[in-house]
């Protein structure tokens, strides 16, 4: 059993990028009436306390929507507003939750967890009989298994710990099986940047693939020479046709606030055309 749970990382930069990124296009899903399908292959817990043991060894959250001037960001109105009485709480929502709260009659979410006691808590907080289905369950696997959905419209989060170096191949492999089955899905694959030889493979195995309209943003908070994760992405496959100038308009000033020089770092990259 792999040991990674996000209650020491609840709420950091990483958080930051991925939920404006996934808020976006739960916003974007939503424009028709359609239902949809959310599939969310590494859950975590769905609920996390910012003021827990476990979120203080760490304070992530200090250098990440703690830090935010939320009023000096236009562009995180949305996402601040869907967090904000999460945080004047001194708690915060996982993507999960963060969709569940979204959820119309008719969308279903899918949320898959291994890890025992986190998926308890997550279904404590997420399942709903009619909305939210939990299943301790390989979310790899799991997604695989799920498509084509029924309503032919899918929003996928891969959020795995890479706690596994293999995850980095992994991923790429699923989500082109993935792309296979349901084309037209959009699928979102977070990443940090802890080794940057690392994401240059997988950008390229990306590239290679059979996959089309897929998209790189990534934001960070210092140089990639020092230790640990001074950043992370979001490949987004089939984004929202607004996401790009949304991104670029949004995230730089965003890293230059967060970051530990007042530096930004940024970059939007298109790896495969539509």
């Amino acid at each position: 059993m792999l040991s990674y749970q996000h209650h020491y990382h609840a709420g950091n930069h990483a958080d930051v990028l991925k939920h404006w990124t996934l808020l976006a296009c739960v916003r974007h899903m939503q424009k028709k009436d359609k239902p949809f399908d959310y599939i969310d292959t590494h859950a975590g817990a769905g609920f996390y306390r910012l003021d827990s043991a476990m979120a203080k060894k760490t304070n992530e959250a200090d250098e990440g929507v703690l830090k935010i001037n939320w009023k000096k960001q236009p562009g995180l109105k949305d996402y601040h507003g869907q967090i904000a009485a999460d945080i004047k709480a001194r708690s915060y929502p996982g993507s999960p939750l963060l969709v569940k709260r979204l959820l119309r009659p008719g969308d279903k979410a899918w949320l898959f967890e291994m890890h025992p006691k986190t998926l308890r808590e997550l279904k404590n907080h997420c399942e709903h009989r009619r909305l939210c289905h939990v299943r301790q369950e390989d979310g790899f696997q799991g997604l695989l298994s799920l498509l084509p959905v029924a309503s032919r419209r899918a929003l996928v989060l891969i959020d795995p710990s890479y706690e596994i170096k293999s995850d980095y191949q992994t991923v790429v492999t699923v989500m082109k099986k993935a792309w296979q089955k349901m084309p037209q899905a959009t699928m979102l694959l977070w990443y940090p940047v802890v080794d940057a030889g690392q994401i240059q493979q997988m950008e390229k195995a990306f590239a290679k693939s059979s996959m089309r309209n897929v998209h790189l943003m990534e934001m960070g908070i210092e140089d990639s020479e020092q230790p640990g994760m001074t950043a992370s992405g979001m490949i987004v496959v089939n984004p929202p046709w607004t996401l790009a100038d949304e991104f670029n308009a949004t995230m730089p000033a965003v890293s230059e606030m967060l970051s530990k020089d007042k530096k930004s770092r940024y970059r939007y990259q298109v790896l495969v055309a539509e």
